[in-house]
């Protein structure tokens, strides 16, 4: 069996370790430096590696603490699923009446786009001026936190 000794035990004691001038592997400019450093807009050789994160260049604006998100629905689209909602039992039909409460359907104004030729007892936390007077005109009525 012989002995083979390690390729880096030859560059033991002398001064650069084989690399060359003393200056040749200083910093971290040798490497482009530190990080993602050199990575902007024309940094091609570094681009494949931020390519996932879709949000890496540019600004993206800044999000409001005050902003609620309030989901509506139109009389018509209503109108159209009552039927469904009676079947998935989030609204009941008594009658010729239908009793829906918006909050079943998580949302939180009903707004007066279309018609409706159907009779509806709606409970809604908000409603538009428009949506009541058409309901009312169809034969029902809309039920609003603040009325007793």
């Amino acid at each position: 069996m012989t002995h083979k000794r390690k390729k880096n035990s030859r560059t033991r004691g002398s001064k650069t370790h084989g690399g060359g001038a003393m200056k040749k592997r200083r910093g971290a400019g040798n490497r482009g430096g530190r990080g993602n450093a050199g990575s902007g807009k024309r940094g091609d050789a570094k681009k494949p590696k931020f390519w996932k994160n879709k949000k890496y260049f540019g600004k993206f604006g800044f999000s409001s603490i005050n902003k609620k998100e309030v989901n509506t629905i139109n009389l018509t689209h209503l109108s159209d699923v009552l039927d469904s909602l009676t079947k998935k039992e989030k609204a009941v039909k008594s009658k010729d009446m239908y009793k829906v409460d918006l909050k079943d359907i998580k949302v939180h104004k009903l707004l007066g786009s279309g018609s409706l030729n159907k009779k509806v007892e709606i409970t809604a936390q908000q409603a538009s001026k428009k949506a009541i007077e058409k309901v009312e005109k169809a034969g029902g009525k809309v039920i609003l936190p603040n009325q007793d």
